[in-house]
Order: C-alpha cells, then structure tokens, then sequence
C-alpha cells in the first residue's frame, strides 16, 4: 500500500503538465492576437498617413499606445513562456534540447524554484514599467501635483530597476 501511495504522489507531478500546456496555448494566443493588432495598426497607419482617411481623436497618442499595449502583451507571453518550461523543468525533468542547443543560451534554463521566481520577477518588473508609461501618455499636466506624481513615478521605477539589477548580481560583481 505505501509503495502504491508513493507511486502515485510521484506521478502526480504529471498534473503540472495541464499549467505547462495552458501557458504554451496562452502565450501563442497573446502572440498572435498581438501580432494581428499590430497588422492592423499598420494598415490603420497607412490608411491614415498615406491615404489621408479621417481619424477622430489623437492619431500619434494612439498608434503609440496600441505599441505598448502590444509590447505588454508580448511580455506577459514571454511571461508565460518562461513559467512554462521552468514548471517542465522543476516537475517533469531537464529539456535536453535546449541544453545541447548553443543558441538556446540560459534565459530559459531554470535551476531552481528561486531562479524560475527571479525570472518572472523581472519580467514582470517589465511589464509593470510599460503599464506605467502607457498611463503616462494620458497624464494632463494642467495640476503642478501631476508632474510632482509623474516625478515620483519615475524615481520608483529608477529604483525599482536598481534594486532588481543589484539582486541579480553575482557575489564578485560580475554581471
């Protein structure tokens, strides 16, 4: 019986597989859902620019912030991406493809929990700075207090990315 039960808890780790397929169809859907709106940003742009359409508001301010969207959205599936093979590689095993391939490089090689975590984390820092500079673009700067937030803002990211930079070192100093 207990050899049945320790069986059967390590074969459980299989049902990680569901979060690894669920991130890989996620991360393809935000791919392509990004690529298309990015296709049709471009035919908007020429139809704008080139064909000289009509366009009801802000054209500039717009276009930039269907790009960030866009960059967001790639980043949340890279997000994706990373959580995936770094569950496969934790619960399921090594990816010996991605170890024997020089170009494969070590973005995606995860060692440990903590290493998956660091990943993501800084990613996801990412996409958090992007948000910011997305909101950025509809900030009014008629109140001195909105300049002051946009400051402060900034100043946190400033240090937001320091911090995350300093934690990634190495103990000698090497990057």
């Amino acid at each position: 019986m207990k050899k049945f039960l320790e069986k059967l808890l390590w074969n459980s780790r299989y049902m990680t597989l569901l979060a690894v397929w669920s991130c890989v169809v996620g991360m393809a859907l935000l791919f392509i859902s990004s690529a298309l709106d990015m296709g049709h940003l471009l035919l908007e742009f020429i139809n704008v620019e080139f064909l000289g359409h009509e366009y009801a508001g802000d054209f500039h301010t717009d276009v930039v912030s269907h790009v960030i969207t866009a960059v967001d959205d790639f980043l949340l599936a890279i997000v994706l991406l990373i959580f995936a093979l770094g569950v496969y590689e934790l619960h399921i095993d090594k990816i010996d493809f991605a170890r024997d391939n020089a170009s494969a490089g070590k973005l995606l090689q995860i060692e440990s929990l903590d290493d998956l975590k660091d990943r993501l984390g800084k990613v996801i820092l990412m996409i958090l700075i992007v948000a910011f500079f997305k909101n950025v673009l509809h900030v009014t700067f008629d109140d001195p207090l909105n300049i002051l937030y946009m400051g402060a803002g900034i100043f946190l990211i400033s240090l937001a990315l320091y911090f995350g930079h300093k934690a990634g070192e190495k103990p000698d100093g090497d990057h």
